[in-house]
């Protein structure tokens, strides 16, 4: 039996919705008018669905998880960051919302195998 047309259509909405307010979301944070990281479970209060079917939706039309989605934005502009500005770890941590520096490099060291300081010597 197919899958009825309004079920596929439904995912890609569900999709085009998500990373409507995730692509907000993240230039939020990065001009510093929000606070806090968006969670998979305040995406799908946003979008008014349960979080586990945002991230059975998500993954299966992206093949990412909308966590996945949130790590690789902040990781791109933590990288940007780095190359292009002199601003401090600890400033770059506080970007993302991180309200301990060492939260964020483990998470970029997680991330990219490399502390944020080798990472820039790395690129310079």
């Amino acid at each position: 039996m197919p899958i009825p047309l309004k079920i596929l259509k439904r995912k890609d909405e569900i999709t085009a919705d998500f990373l409507k307010i995730y692509e907000q979301h993240l230039a939020d944070l990065f001009a510093g008018k929000v606070d806090y990281r968006m969670t998979s479970s305040k995406f799908a209060e946003k979008l008014f669905i349960h979080p586990g079917h945002l991230t059975n939706t998500i993954k299966l039309t992206t093949g990412k998880s909308p966590c996945d989605f949130m790590e690789l934005g902040i990781v791109n502009e933590a990288e940007r960051l780095l190359r292009e500005t002199e601003r401090s770890v600890a400033e770059i941590a506080m970007v993302f919302a991180y309200d301990e520096p060492t939260n964020f490099i483990k998470f970029f060291k997680g991330m990219t195998g490399m502390t944020p300081l080798q990472y820039r010597k790395s690129v310079q």
